[in-house]
């Protein structure tokens, strides 16, 4: 699969946020804010799970579709990735 410069795009954003963690937890500050740049990340890198699996899925379906092939099993393996990415 070929990533989108989207989502390679998104997991930078993502590594600026910790490396912005890291950097508030060497300066000391307070718990509470550091949990709340830490669920940011969090959510970003959900997002960033459902984008690439969604996409995955579209592309596999698709190819199933074409070749006459049933498309269950690919969607089966996407709920399941997004299952266990929480």
């Amino acid at each position: 699969m070929e990533y989108d410069q989207k989502v390679k795009n998104r997991l930078r954003r993502v590594e600026g946020q910790v490396k912005g963690v890291l950097q508030m937890m060497e300066e000391g500050r307070d718990c509470r804010e550091v949990v709340m740049q830490l669920r940011a990340i969090k959510s970003a890198l959900d997002r960033t799970i459902g984008v690439v699996v969604s996409t995955n899925l579209e592309t596999c379906v698709r190819e199933s579709i074409e070749s006459g092939e049933d498309t269950s099993a690919h969607v089966q393996e996407a709920i399941d990735l997004l299952v266990k990415s929480n």
